[in-house]
């Protein structure tokens, strides 16, 4: 198939690898090329992630990634140095995306719905991104420990929640005056609930959370919102 028709074959939606399924035998790797370096960066990140979550920590030969993308491990060292600069972007993207989708939620004149906005976003992100999560919150690469860079990453992820609890803690709202142990039993609550779904241990999940939330409100709030 003529290049121009596999770039026809997009789906608006689709990774790289979707399209390349499409494009009668482009790799995903050839697709992202024509969009740039972040394409083909995202493009490899996703292939690497997808083979952390499906094989483990023994899949991430960068040889196997490269056969995998269609692209030599030329293009992965120039990208990420080496196995480990791929680690750190690894678990940076995932919290980068994570932050992208908390910050996108809106805010609401009541903060307490505004935190609720972003407990529901929270899953959201980990059932669109669970290729990401592991690595994210887990240890499925044994010896691998972001660098401060990437942790200043997770770290802004998080500030999101801090800051609307702070909100409800400023409107006179939270029954527990320190808002930070509120927003760490709030992530607490949310991330436990996502692991057991991810995880095939949440039957009947939208109602499961719906009650989760429901407790957090009168848990953390002098008045639940209405």
């Amino acid at each position: 198939m003529a290049r121009g028709t596999a770039r026809s074959t997009a789906v608006d939606g689709d990774t790289a690898e979707d399209a390349a399924g499409r494009a009668g035998g482009a790799s995903a790797f050839e697709l992202a090329q024509r969009q740039g370096d972040e394409a083909i960066r995202t493009t490899l990140l996703d292939v690497a992630s997808r083979l952390l979550a499906a094989e483990g920590p023994q899949a991430l030969a960068l040889r196997r990634i490269a056969a995998e993308a269609g692209c030599s491990t030329t293009v992965l060292y120039r990208m990420f140095g080496g196995k480990h600069g791929l680690l750190e972007a690894l678990y940076a993207e995932g919290f980068r995306r994570f932050r992208r989708r908390l910050a996108a939620v809106p805010r609401d004149p009541d903060p307490r719905v505004h935190l609720r906005a972003l407990g529901l976003a929270y899953r959201e992100n980990a059932l669109a991104e669970r290729n990401y999560y592991g690595l994210m919150f887990g240890a499925p690469v044994p010896g691998f420990r972001p660098g401060e860079e990437a942790l200043a990453t997770a770290l802004s992820a998080f500030a999101i929640l801090e800051d609307a609890v702070a909100a409800c803690a400023a409107a006179g709202l939270l029954a527990d005056a320190d808002p930070r142990r509120v927003a760490l039993s709030f992530w607490a609550g949310i991330h436990g609930f996502v692991s057991l779904e991810l995880n095939g241990h949440m039957p009947d999940a939208d109602a499961v959370l719906d009650t989760l939330m429901s407790g957090i409100s009168s848990g953390f709030f002098s008045t639940p919102p209405k």
